[in-house]
């Protein structure tokens, strides 16, 4: 049997361009000689569509579009992903489910039995989980069919009892496909990998896995679906960061591919964010009908790495940076934005903050009587900033990019209602040390950011002679802590044990904690670590934090 695999690029809603594209691929796939293309989990419709899927009028569209995907399957078969109402009383309203489609209709429907619910999921707030295991016979071929995180059981024992594929093994399979959502971070492939050939290795079978690609506001989707023989050996990965279709032959329990394909080569950790990025940034104007994106330009890495990505992601006239220099703005840092301005080709204004800020200053005087000027007057400038990006997107209708990283987001260090700003964060799940990285990866080929960009000592220029380091650790111990805090989910204790100051620790701990308020209101943040700001890591905003 061949069996065609597709991982497509979706629109959350969009059933007309959904349903297209999946009939369009079906067509190619039967014209190639496929008797069976797989398709991701929740194609149809959308994963993950949240309370979409408590709509009836989203629901009708879904069972509309499977119907007619499955008039196309005369002659050929296909598995899909969508949801599917439960009719059940007392449970939830939907299955996550997989759905067989073969001479004109559903033939077989598999539901999903483990429900994450843990880091970016909420699978429980929809689904119900399955209690039925049964293979799928086709064309002599038996199919131990599961959906994502069916497979993760291992990797997750003392949250999941159940073992799908167990059941499913009592059968007698030939082949195992699961069908996939599976969200990008920068080590999870690897982990990926891992599930995948444990369960090839425990049942001797060989294996499909069938991922999604493509983004939906922050959760980023990498495709690199994979094909294995039963020796747990890869016969093939899918493109990164691509829609794709291929096929293989089925025989005798071994899996051959049937076209030449490209030998896969695994890109570097930083190329692979890099890629994310610059997908997160386009997938989020074109799905969302937005064209054009503004952003500050401070002279600075942060900004300058975010412009070039969207540059990138959008092309360089699609962008503008806006300089706003202040009585504090040094002569190298405009030098050095409008040399970014010039390596990229973005449009670019110079609209000084001066004015503005003396206005406030003056207006306040009154209210500020007796005060020395502190953090306060700080702001006062970020704040003018922010209104001035504002009023540019309002004008000419651009969507405003927050330059914030991850370790300034962590500690608090942005001015709410001034740089944390914006309607996207591009690099607010990107950690300062791996902003550099980024920088380096991007003038690969030659200079875009400016190395004195990269190299001078960041500073955020609100005052006279500011540096970074007078507020916070330098950066490479920052992000340490911070790793271990967030992302390892360390106890203080634990991470003094590993060398670290006590005094530090805590006031790392302190800034990060109190800067909940700030984040809940910061913009949907491009998710490429383990733990990303938002949804992704619920935190409470007034709460004693146990150190």
């Amino acid at each position: 049997m061949v069996i065609a695999i597709v991982q497509l690029n979706y629109h959350i809603g969009n059933f007309e361009e959904n349903t297209k594209k999946i009939l369009d691929n079906l067509n190619k796939a039967k014209n190639r000689g496929a008797d069976l293309v797989v398709f991701p989990e929740i194609t149809v419709g959308g994963y993950l569509a949240k309370d979409l899927f408590r709509y009836k009028s989203f629901l009708d569209a879904c069972d509309a579009s499977i119907n007619e995907i499955a008039i196309a399957c005369e002659g050929i078969a296909c598995i899909i992903g969508a949801p599917v109402r439960t009719q059940l009383t007392r449970a939830k309203a939907l299955y996550n489910s997989a759905l067989f489609l073969a001479d004109g209709k559903v033939q077989e429907v598999v539901h999903k039995t483990l429900l994450p619910d843990y880091d970016v999921f909420d699978e429980y707030r929809y689904f119900e989980p399955n209690d039925v295991f049964k293979c799928i016979d086709y064309r002599g071929v038996k199919i131990a069919l599961t959906i994502c995180e069916d497979l993760w059981n291992e990797n997750f024992p003392s949250l999941y009892k159940e073992d799908p594929m167990a059941k499913l093994f009592q059968d007698a399979p030939d082949v195992m496909i699961n069908i996939a959502a599976s969200p990008f971070s920068e080590t999870h492939f690897n982990t990926r990998q891992a599930v995948m050939t444990s369960h090839i290795r425990k049942y001797k079978l060989p294996a499909f896995y069938v991922n999604t690609f493509g983004a939906h506001t922050d959760i980023i989707f990498d495709g690199r679906s994979l094909v294995y023989n039963k020796d747990a050996k890869i016969v093939d990965v899918l493109k990164g960061f691509e829609e794709d279709l291929r096929l293989y032959e089925v025989t005798d329990k071994e899996i051959t591919s049937v076209e030449v394909t490209t030998s896969y080569e695994e890109l570097s950790n930083i190329a692979n964010i890099h890629q994310a990025l610059v997908l997160g940034i386009r997938d989020f104007f074109q799905k969302s009908g937005f064209k054009k994106a503004i952003l500050g330009l401070s002279g600075g890495i942060d900004s300058a790495v975010v412009a070039a990505l969207a540059c990138e992601a959008l092309g360089s006239a699609n962008v503008m940076g806006v300089l706003m220099p202040s009585v504090y703005s040094s002569e190298h840092s405009l030098k050095d934005a409008l040399d970014l301005v010039k390596n990229t080709g973005c449009e670019h204004e110079i609209i000084a903050i001066k004015e503005a800020t003396e206005a406030l200053d003056s207006m306040l005087a009154p209210a500020f009587k007796g005060k020395e000027s502190d953090i306060t007057e700080e702001n006062i400038q970020a704040r003018v900033r922010s209104i001035i990006l504002m009023a540019i997107s309002n004008k000419h209708g651009y969507i405003l990019l927050n330059t914030s990283n991850k370790s300034e987001a962590a500690v608090g260090y942005g001015t709410l209602y001034g740089d944390m700003a914006g309607a996207l964060g591009v690099i607010g799940d990107v950690f300062k040390t791996k902003v550099y990285e980024l920088a380096r990866f991007i003038n690969r080929n030659g200079v875009i950011i400016p190395e004195n960009t990269i190299t001078k000592a960041p500073s955020a220029e609100l005052r006279p002679d500011q540096k970074d380091s007078d507020s916070l650790p330098e950066y490479d111990i920052l992000d340490a802590i911070l790793d271990l805090y967030i992302e390892q989910e360390w106890s203080a204790a634990e991470i003094i044990s590993k060398g670290y100051e006590k005094e530090l620790v805590f006031s790392v701990i302190k800034l990060v904690n109190g800067a909940e308020f700030k984040r809940f209101q910061s913009p949907p943040i491009l998710r490429i670590t383990r733990k990303a700001f938002g949804a992704g890591r619920s935190m409470p905003l007034v709460a004693k934090y146990p150190f």
